[in-house]
Protein backbone atom coordinates (compact mmCIF):
# COMPACT_ATOMS: atom_id res chain seq x y z
CA UNK A 1 0.00 0.00 0.00
CA UNK A 2 1.43 3.37 -0.97
CA UNK A 3 1.91 6.12 1.55
CA UNK A 4 -0.49 8.38 -0.31
CA UNK A 5 -3.22 5.73 -0.20
CA UNK A 6 -2.79 5.31 3.54
CA UNK A 7 -3.00 8.98 4.50
CA UNK A 8 -6.43 10.06 5.63
CA UNK A 9 -5.67 13.54 6.94
CA UNK A 10 -6.05 16.57 4.70
CA UNK A 11 -2.82 18.30 3.59
CA UNK A 12 -3.44 21.12 6.08
CA UNK A 13 -3.70 18.78 9.08
CA UNK A 14 -1.03 16.72 10.85
CA UNK A 15 -1.20 13.00 10.15
CA UNK A 16 -0.83 12.01 13.77
CA UNK A 17 0.30 13.17 17.22
CA UNK A 18 2.62 11.84 19.88
CA UNK A 19 3.91 12.77 23.31
CA UNK A 20 7.60 13.57 23.12
CA UNK A 21 10.32 14.63 25.50
CA UNK A 22 13.61 16.28 24.59
CA UNK A 23 15.21 15.96 28.04
CA UNK A 24 14.77 14.25 31.39
CA UNK A 25 12.83 16.12 34.02
CA UNK A 26 9.42 16.73 35.65
CA UNK A 27 6.11 15.90 33.95
CA UNK A 28 6.20 19.20 32.04
CA UNK A 29 8.90 17.77 29.75
CA UNK A 30 6.14 15.71 28.11
CA UNK A 31 4.86 17.69 25.12
CA UNK A 32 2.10 17.06 22.56
CA UNK A 33 3.56 17.23 19.05
CA UNK A 34 2.39 16.51 15.50
CA UNK A 35 4.06 13.58 13.73
CA UNK A 36 3.92 12.15 10.24
CA UNK A 37 2.77 8.71 9.14
CA UNK A 38 5.67 6.93 7.48
CA UNK A 39 5.73 4.11 4.93
CA UNK A 40 5.82 0.70 6.58
CA UNK A 41 8.70 -1.66 5.92
CA UNK A 42 8.98 -5.45 5.99
CA UNK A 43 6.66 -7.01 8.58
CA UNK A 44 5.81 -3.74 10.34
CA UNK A 45 2.22 -2.91 11.24
CA UNK A 46 0.65 0.38 12.25
CA UNK A 47 -1.88 0.58 15.06
CA UNK A 48 -4.42 3.30 15.57
CA UNK A 49 -4.28 3.68 19.33
CA UNK A 50 -7.30 2.95 21.51
CA UNK A 51 -5.58 3.11 24.90
CA UNK A 52 -2.03 3.44 26.19
CA UNK A 53 -1.35 2.29 29.74
CA UNK A 54 0.67 4.53 32.08
CA UNK A 55 3.25 2.70 34.22
CA UNK A 56 5.71 3.67 36.93
CA UNK A 57 8.40 2.62 34.45
CA UNK A 58 7.41 5.61 32.31
CA UNK A 59 7.84 7.95 35.28
CA UNK A 60 11.29 6.61 36.15
CA UNK A 61 12.50 6.96 32.57
CA UNK A 62 11.06 10.47 32.23
CA UNK A 63 12.79 11.59 35.43
CA UNK A 64 16.13 10.17 34.28
CA UNK A 65 16.28 7.55 37.05
CA UNK A 66 16.37 4.86 34.37
CA UNK A 67 18.35 6.35 31.45
CA UNK A 68 17.36 5.52 27.87
CA UNK A 69 19.91 3.04 26.51
CA UNK A 70 20.74 4.46 23.13
CA UNK A 71 23.47 6.80 21.94
CA UNK A 72 21.06 9.65 21.14
CA UNK A 73 18.09 9.29 23.53
CA UNK A 74 16.07 12.30 22.41
CA UNK A 75 13.53 13.01 21.09
CA UNK A 76 11.80 10.18 22.93
CA UNK A 77 8.19 8.98 23.05
CA UNK A 78 7.33 7.12 26.29
CA UNK A 79 4.99 4.18 26.77
CA UNK A 80 5.70 0.45 26.91
CA UNK A 81 2.21 -0.85 26.07
CA UNK A 82 -0.72 -0.05 23.83
CA UNK A 83 -4.02 -1.53 22.66
CA UNK A 84 -5.09 -0.52 19.18
CA UNK A 85 -6.56 -1.45 15.83
CA UNK A 86 -4.24 -2.36 12.98
CA UNK A 87 -4.93 0.00 10.11
CA UNK A 88 -2.01 -0.78 7.77
CA UNK A 89 0.67 -3.43 7.30
CA UNK A 90 4.05 -3.61 5.60
CA UNK A 91 4.72 -5.66 2.45
CA UNK A 92 5.78 -8.75 4.41
CA UNK A 93 2.97 -8.74 7.01
CA UNK A 94 -0.36 -10.51 6.61
CA UNK A 95 -3.14 -8.29 5.27
CA UNK A 96 -5.47 -10.40 7.43
CA UNK A 97 -4.27 -8.37 10.40
CA UNK A 98 -5.88 -5.18 9.10
CA UNK A 99 -8.85 -4.26 11.28
CA UNK A 100 -7.84 -6.55 14.13
CA UNK A 101 -7.69 -5.25 17.69
CA UNK A 102 -4.32 -6.11 19.17
CA UNK A 103 -2.16 -5.65 22.25
CA UNK A 104 1.57 -4.98 22.13
CA UNK A 105 4.01 -4.19 24.91
CA UNK A 106 7.70 -4.13 25.81
CA UNK A 107 9.91 -5.83 23.18
CA UNK A 108 11.70 -2.54 22.51
CA UNK A 109 8.53 -0.42 22.43
CA UNK A 110 9.55 2.73 24.31
CA UNK A 111 11.11 1.70 27.61
CA UNK A 112 14.83 1.98 28.26
CA UNK A 113 15.63 0.00 25.11
CA UNK A 114 13.70 2.50 22.96
CA UNK A 115 14.13 0.53 19.76
CA UNK A 116 10.86 2.08 18.62
CA UNK A 117 8.87 5.14 19.62
CA UNK A 118 6.63 4.31 22.58
CA UNK A 119 2.90 3.93 23.02
CA UNK A 120 2.02 7.52 23.95
CA UNK A 121 0.93 8.28 20.39
CA UNK A 122 -2.17 8.29 18.21
CA UNK A 123 -0.45 5.79 15.88
CA UNK A 124 2.17 3.20 16.83
CA UNK A 125 4.43 1.16 14.53
CA UNK A 126 5.74 -2.24 15.65
CA UNK A 127 6.69 -5.55 14.09
CA UNK A 128 3.81 -7.95 13.46
CA UNK A 129 5.49 -10.60 15.62
CA UNK A 130 5.22 -8.36 18.71
CA UNK A 131 1.42 -8.15 18.76
CA UNK A 132 -1.30 -10.38 20.21
CA UNK A 133 -4.71 -10.38 18.55
CA UNK A 134 -7.69 -9.98 20.89
CA UNK A 135 -11.08 -11.66 20.39
CA UNK A 136 -13.71 -9.20 19.19
CA UNK A 137 -15.84 -10.21 22.19
CA UNK A 138 -13.35 -8.79 24.72
CA UNK A 139 -13.60 -5.13 25.73
CA UNK A 140 -10.29 -3.57 24.59
CA UNK A 141 -10.34 -1.19 27.57
CA UNK A 142 -10.66 -4.11 29.99
CA UNK A 143 -7.59 -5.64 28.36
CA UNK A 144 -5.78 -2.31 28.44
CA UNK A 145 -6.61 -1.98 32.15
CA UNK A 146 -5.05 -5.39 32.80
CA UNK A 147 -2.22 -4.60 30.40
CA UNK A 148 1.39 -4.99 31.44
CA UNK A 149 0.56 -5.67 35.13
CA UNK A 150 -1.79 -8.47 34.07
CA UNK A 151 0.78 -10.06 31.77
CA UNK A 152 3.46 -9.77 34.48
CA UNK A 153 1.13 -11.38 37.04
CA UNK A 154 0.20 -14.23 34.71
CA UNK A 155 3.80 -14.98 33.74
CA UNK A 156 4.91 -14.83 37.38
CA UNK A 157 2.11 -17.07 38.63
CA UNK A 158 2.73 -19.73 36.02
CA UNK A 159 6.23 -20.15 37.48
CA UNK A 160 4.61 -21.24 40.74
CA UNK A 161 3.09 -24.30 39.06
CA UNK A 162 -0.56 -25.45 39.24
CA UNK A 163 -2.58 -23.16 41.50
CA UNK A 164 -5.76 -25.11 42.22
CA UNK A 165 -6.19 -25.83 45.93
CA UNK A 166 -2.74 -24.43 46.69
CA UNK A 167 -1.91 -21.76 49.24
CA UNK A 168 -0.54 -18.72 47.43
CA UNK A 169 0.88 -15.58 49.06
CA UNK A 170 0.94 -12.33 47.07
CA UNK A 171 2.81 -9.27 48.33
CA UNK A 172 2.05 -5.71 47.23
CA UNK A 173 -1.39 -7.13 46.51
CA UNK A 174 -3.10 -3.74 46.14
CA UNK A 175 -0.76 -2.70 43.32
CA UNK A 176 -1.33 -3.27 39.61
CA UNK A 177 0.55 -6.57 39.36
CA UNK A 178 -0.59 -7.71 42.81
CA UNK A 179 -4.28 -7.02 42.18
CA UNK A 180 -4.19 -8.87 38.86
CA UNK A 181 -2.36 -11.76 40.52
CA UNK A 182 -4.92 -12.04 43.33
CA UNK A 183 -7.77 -12.19 40.83
CA UNK A 184 -5.97 -14.64 38.53
CA UNK A 185 -4.85 -16.97 41.33
CA UNK A 186 -8.26 -17.00 43.03
CA UNK A 187 -9.91 -17.62 39.66
CA UNK A 188 -7.74 -20.72 39.24
CA UNK A 189 -8.80 -22.14 42.59
CA UNK A 190 -5.93 -20.98 44.82
CA UNK A 191 -6.35 -20.01 48.45
CA UNK A 192 -4.88 -16.52 48.30
CA UNK A 193 -3.26 -14.59 51.14
CA UNK A 194 -2.77 -10.94 50.18
CA UNK A 195 -0.20 -8.73 51.90
CA UNK A 196 -1.05 -5.02 51.78
CA UNK A 197 0.24 -1.83 53.38
CA UNK A 198 -3.05 -0.32 54.59
CA UNK A 199 -6.13 -1.74 56.32
CA UNK A 200 -8.47 0.18 53.98
CA UNK A 201 -7.32 -2.11 51.14
CA UNK A 202 -8.89 -5.18 52.78
CA UNK A 203 -12.34 -5.00 51.14
CA UNK A 204 -10.84 -4.38 47.69
CA UNK A 205 -8.65 -7.49 47.90
CA UNK A 206 -11.44 -9.69 49.24
CA UNK A 207 -13.64 -8.63 46.30
CA UNK A 208 -10.84 -9.81 44.01
CA UNK A 209 -10.86 -13.20 45.71
CA UNK A 210 -8.33 -13.05 48.56
CA UNK A 211 -9.22 -15.46 51.37
CA UNK A 212 -6.93 -13.73 53.87
CA UNK A 213 -5.56 -10.18 53.97
CA UNK A 214 -2.45 -9.42 56.03
CA UNK A 215 -1.75 -5.75 56.75
CA UNK A 216 1.88 -4.70 57.12
CA UNK A 217 2.65 -0.98 57.18
CA UNK A 218 5.10 0.14 54.53
CA UNK A 219 8.57 -1.06 55.53
CA UNK A 220 7.22 -3.43 58.18
CA UNK A 221 7.61 -7.20 58.00
CA UNK A 222 4.37 -9.15 58.45
CA UNK A 223 4.12 -12.16 60.71
CA UNK A 224 3.81 -15.17 58.40
CA UNK A 225 3.63 -18.71 59.71
CA UNK A 226 6.67 -20.73 58.55
CA UNK A 227 5.79 -23.39 55.99
CA UNK A 228 2.27 -22.01 55.49
CA UNK A 229 2.46 -21.24 51.74
CA UNK A 230 2.88 -23.43 48.67
CA UNK A 231 3.85 -20.46 46.50
CA UNK A 232 4.72 -16.78 46.78
CA UNK A 233 4.47 -14.08 44.15
CA UNK A 234 6.59 -11.25 45.57
CA UNK A 235 6.21 -7.82 44.01
CA UNK A 236 8.00 -6.05 46.86
CA UNK A 237 11.34 -7.67 47.74
CA UNK A 238 13.36 -5.70 50.30
CA UNK A 239 12.68 -6.61 53.95
CA UNK A 240 9.63 -8.72 53.02
CA UNK A 241 11.69 -11.24 51.07
CA UNK A 242 13.07 -13.15 54.05
CA UNK A 243 9.65 -13.57 55.63
CA UNK A 244 8.27 -14.82 52.31
CA UNK A 245 11.03 -17.43 51.95
CA UNK A 246 10.42 -18.64 55.50
CA UNK A 247 6.69 -18.94 54.77
CA UNK A 248 7.29 -21.49 52.00
CA UNK A 249 6.35 -25.09 52.61
CA UNK A 250 8.72 -27.85 51.42
CA UNK A 251 8.96 -27.78 47.58
CA UNK A 252 7.33 -24.34 47.61
CA UNK A 253 8.22 -21.78 44.94
CA UNK A 254 8.81 -18.03 45.29
CA UNK A 255 8.83 -15.89 42.16
CA UNK A 256 10.07 -12.31 42.49
CA UNK A 257 8.55 -9.96 39.90
CA UNK A 258 9.31 -6.59 41.52
CA UNK A 259 11.37 -4.93 44.20
CA UNK A 260 9.60 -1.72 45.21
CA UNK A 261 10.82 -2.40 48.76
CA UNK A 262 14.43 -2.29 47.57
CA UNK A 263 16.86 -4.65 45.83
CA UNK A 264 18.71 -5.67 49.00
CA UNK A 265 17.24 -8.86 50.45
CA UNK A 266 18.20 -11.30 53.20
CA UNK A 267 16.84 -14.66 54.28
CA UNK A 268 17.64 -17.58 56.54
CA UNK A 269 19.86 -19.94 54.55
CA UNK A 270 18.43 -22.90 56.48
CA UNK A 271 15.20 -22.29 54.55
CA UNK A 272 16.87 -23.81 51.49
CA UNK A 273 17.35 -27.17 53.17
CA UNK A 274 13.60 -27.94 52.86
CA UNK A 275 14.18 -27.45 49.81
CA UNK A 276 12.38 -24.51 48.18
CA UNK A 277 12.72 -22.86 44.78
CA UNK A 278 13.58 -19.16 44.43
CA UNK A 279 13.14 -17.68 40.97
CA UNK A 280 12.06 -14.46 39.26
CA UNK A 281 10.51 -12.94 36.17
CA UNK A 282 10.85 -9.66 34.29
CA UNK A 283 8.92 -8.52 31.22
CA UNK A 284 12.25 -7.30 29.82
CA UNK A 285 12.50 -10.88 28.51
CA UNK A 286 8.95 -10.88 27.08
CA UNK A 287 8.65 -12.26 23.54
CA UNK A 288 5.79 -12.07 21.08
CA UNK A 289 5.00 -15.72 21.71
CA UNK A 290 4.95 -15.13 25.48
CA UNK A 291 2.64 -12.15 25.02
CA UNK A 292 0.21 -14.05 22.83
CA UNK A 293 0.09 -16.90 25.33
CA UNK A 294 -0.58 -14.52 28.24
CA UNK A 295 -3.15 -12.42 26.37
CA UNK A 296 -5.05 -15.53 25.25
CA UNK A 297 -5.22 -16.71 28.88
CA UNK A 298 -6.27 -13.28 30.17
CA UNK A 299 -8.96 -12.89 27.50
CA UNK A 300 -10.34 -16.35 28.30
CA UNK A 301 -10.43 -15.43 32.00
CA UNK A 302 -12.18 -12.13 31.22
CA UNK A 303 -14.82 -13.82 29.08
CA UNK A 304 -15.44 -16.47 31.74
CA UNK A 305 -15.68 -13.88 34.50
CA UNK A 306 -12.74 -15.56 36.27
CA UNK A 307 -10.84 -12.29 36.52
CA UNK A 308 -11.94 -8.73 37.10
CA UNK A 309 -10.12 -5.96 35.27
CA UNK A 310 -8.92 -3.25 37.64
CA UNK A 311 -10.79 0.02 37.87
CA UNK A 312 -9.40 2.49 35.39
CA UNK A 313 -9.60 6.15 34.47
CA UNK A 314 -9.03 7.56 31.01
CA UNK A 315 -7.31 10.83 30.23
CA UNK A 316 -6.73 12.44 26.84
CA UNK A 317 -3.34 11.51 25.45
CA UNK A 318 -2.37 15.16 25.27
CA UNK A 319 -2.68 15.25 29.11
CA UNK A 320 0.09 12.69 29.66
CA UNK A 321 1.87 15.12 32.00
CA UNK A 322 -1.23 15.24 34.22
CA UNK A 323 -1.34 11.43 34.25
CA UNK A 324 2.27 11.35 35.46
CA UNK A 325 1.49 13.84 38.23
CA UNK A 326 -1.46 11.72 39.38
CA UNK A 327 0.61 8.55 39.43
CA UNK A 328 3.48 10.24 41.24
CA UNK A 329 1.11 11.34 44.01
CA UNK A 330 0.44 7.61 44.73
CA UNK A 331 -3.13 8.33 45.76
CA UNK A 332 -4.84 6.89 42.67
CA UNK A 333 -6.28 3.38 42.81
CA UNK A 334 -6.57 1.42 39.59
CA UNK A 335 -5.00 2.17 36.23
CA UNK A 336 -4.60 5.28 34.14
CA UNK A 337 -5.14 4.94 30.41
CA UNK A 338 -4.35 7.57 27.79
CA UNK A 339 -6.75 7.82 24.86
CA UNK A 340 -6.46 9.89 21.66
Amino acid sequence: MSLSAENKASPSEPDAFAIRMSRYGPPDVLTWEPTALVALRGSEVRLRTLASGVNYTDLRIRAGDWPIRRAHPFPYTPGVEVVGEIEAVGPDASTGLIGQTVVTMMQGLGGVRAERAGGYATHVVVDADTVAVMPASVDPFAMAALGLPGVTAWQGLRRLGPLRERRILITGAAGGVGSAAVSLAAGQGAQVTAVVARPDQDDHLRRLGAATVVVAARGAVPSLRPGSQDGVLDTVGGPLFGACVSALAPAGVLCLVGAVGGPEVAFDAWSLIQPVVLTGYSTETLTGEDLREAVAALCTALEAGAIRPPDYETLPLRQAADAHRILEARTHRGRLLLTP
